[in-house]
């Protein structure tokens, strides 16, 4: 069967505000917009877990504040709205208030102008354990790649905490009610993300999300705060570039230590697919990295028997299976990028054991036809004379993750062919499969 978009979509194009704009509405804007048939993209989103230990705001400063968090959206719009989330709470989540605003300067808690946010028509809003809501519509023209920040009066501490702990960016904490506050005085920085699930904006029929899933190599593991050099970032930054993929957002749904088997940190990604990828608006197009750490837990601690790895790499492949089986049952397209080298990691320590599990699922998601294209990320990042490790230039020390150059060039890598009028594929056929060389070059 072959998936095709039509020709009228891929050929129109949003036009959006270029990133130096400013972001002015006044405070309180409604948005009397119509809306049936609206088409909302996620333009921003992370993954939610549960927050605990160092990650989680301390219980001084869980309850009574507000919490500032400054965010990068990828694609822009006139209308504006928020997803927040109570997913990991067992008890409801109390929002006495919430704004959102441009961001003067990320790193501070200062902003400009925006708008207060209601839910339902009101101010205040009650998120049951376990649930995501939406805030209501507003008009506020968001530009490409700006920055916004979300402020939130939480009244009470969330039991447990949900979060995204590898924010990459400053958020705030100041004691009372002051969301519109322009500089939060005397607030307190902390790098992390709370209950904040998704920004979304309203886009033109072409507009859509890509969602990028992985481990901390997606959620950019290594990144200072503020830098957004993370691989999607820099994809994000490559499709604002081109008129023709301007309406096309980027949403970052790494969690740093996930497994695709095995709750670790933060929920197993089968057990986490449909939140983060099927349940974001807009969302055409996955992709897929993850596994090193499947592969590399299973003889951390032990060495696994032949029978023990045997099973590990079957598993991983019917994993894979049915996360595509899922994507495609929601009319996404499931791209598969191979899992990087990882030899000479000292956590891990791998042997020539976890290399041949490592060969055995790269081969699969090369050449099995599951996946609707492939990512070679393996081929594009390792070292051509010691196939079992990352290429010094691209490593970041620790021989698994990359460094910022390393994380720019899978950015690069990515070819945004697979998002334009040529995207349709014959699900199931042998998937195209992108070279390092073609990688390399920027021939995309």
């Amino acid at each position: 069967m072959m998936r095709r978009w039509p020709l009228a979509l891929m050929l129109s194009a949003l036009i959006v505000t270029g990133a130096g704009a400013r972001d002015t509405v006044p405070a309180g804007a409604r948005d009397t917009a119509p809306a049936r048939d609206t088409r909302w993209i996620a333009t921003w989103g992370s993954s939610q877990m549960i927050v605990e230990g160092d990650n989680a705001l301390p219980a001084d400063r869980a309850g009574a504040i507000t919490l500032r968090q400054v965010v990068r959206v990828s694609a822009g719009g006139e209308r504006v709205r928020i997803r927040l989330s109570n997913a990991f709470g067992t008890r409801p989540l109390a929002i006495g208030g919430a704004h959102l605003a441009r961001s003067v300067a990320p790193g501070t808690p200062r902003i400009e102008g925006g708008a207060r946010l209601t839910f339902s028509g009101q101010n205040d809003a009650v998120i049951p354990a376990g649930a995501e809501i939406y805030s209501d519509p507003i008009a506020l023209r968001v530009a490409a790649g700006a920055d916004l920040a979300v402020s939130l009066y939480l009244p009470d501490a969330a039991s447990p905490q949900t979060g995204h702990p590898g924010s990459r960016a400053t958020s705030f904490t100041l004691a009372g009610n002051a969301v519109a506050d322009a500089t939060l005085a005397g607030a307190t920085p902390t790098i992390h993300w709370y209950a904040l699930a998704d920004v979304e904006v309203t886009g033109a029929p072409i507009a859509a999300t890509i969602a990028a899933i992985g481990d901390s190599i997606t959620d950019g593991y290594g990144v200072k705060p503020e830098r957004n050099t993370r691989w999607p970032d820099v994809l994000a930054q490559r499709l604002r570039a081109r008129p023709a993929t301007q309406a096309i957002g980027v949403v970052n749904a790494g969690i740093g230590g996930n497994r695709v088997l095995l709750d670790g940190l933060g929920p197993n990604l089968l057990a986490r697919f449909d939140r983060d990828v099927v349940a974001r608006s807009g969302v055409r197009w996955a992709i897929v990295l993850e596994g090193v750490n499947d592969l590399g837990v299973l003889t951390r601690d032990a060495p696994a028997t032949p029978a023990q790895h045997a099973a590990l790499v079957a598993q991983l492949k019917a994993g894979f299976m049915q996360l595509v089986a899922r994507g495609h049952a929601h009319g996404i397209t499931v791209i598969g990028g191979t899992i990087m080298p990882f030899g000479g990691n000292t956590y891990y320590h791998p042997d020539a054991a976890n290399e041949a599990d490592r060969q055995a699922i790269n081969t699969f998601i090369r050449t099995s036809g599951i996946f609707d294209a492939v990512i070679d990320f393996d081929q594009v990042m390792r070292d051509p004379s010691h196939l079992d490790r990352l290429l010094p230039a691209f490593d970041s020390g620790d021989h698994l993750h990359p460094s910022e150059t390393g994380y720019r060039v899978m950015g690069e890598a990515v070819p945004l062919a697979l998002f334009g009028a040529a995207a349709g594929f014959a699900i199931g056929a042998s998937a195209p499969a992108i070279s390092s060389v073609r990688a390399r070059s920027g021939h995309h």
